[in-house]
């Protein structure tokens, strides 16, 4: 199977949420169940069918988050350095806005581009690999071509 790049943070991310699931949200669940099961009838019982819903919904993630995690490559960033790649930090210049954006180009189940998590196999991020300081780059977007201006490259 293919190995499942994470960094450190994101690694602690996955893990916590996987310990929630299994330790709070479902005993909660379950006990949602059991007092939904004893109004009695289930063919009409709402609180019951949504209790079910929510415990497929756990019990699916958390089968998704077990798998991510035995297949979980953790790379230790801080001793990298160079051309941007995995893991690095990297401060963009737009070049037709002259917008700065940040964006830590991480793994795919780590990915929040609100947060500034860059998803390592997304257009952007594909196009920055290997480059560095000082460098600009052309992707490919929905909405026509845009250029970036690398400003800077941290390994943090």
């Amino acid at each position: 199977m293919e190995k499942v790049p994470l960094t450190a943070n994101g690694f602690a991310q996955l893990d916590a949420e996987l310990k929630k699931l299994k330790s709070v949200e479902r005993p909660a669940v379950i006990q949602a169940i059991a007092e939904a099961r004893e109004h009695g009838d289930l063919s009409e019982n709402a609180e019951y069918h949504a209790a079910r819903e929510k415990q497929s919904f756990i019990e699916g993630r958390i089968k998704e988050l077990e798998a991510v995690i035995a297949r979980s490559e953790v790379i230790d960033i801080s001793r990298l350095s160079g051309a941007v790649k995995f893991g690095a930090t990297v401060v963009l210049l737009d070049e037709d806005t002259e917008d700065e954006k940040t964006f830590q180009i991480v793994g795919e189940h780590e990915a929040n581009i609100e947060a500034g998590r860059l998803n390592v196999r997304s257009p952007l991020a594909r196009a920055l690999i290997g480059k560095e300081e000082g460098d600009s780059v052309e992707v490919q977007t929905p909405g026509g071509v845009k250029s970036y201006e690398i400003l800077a490259v941290k390994y943090v």
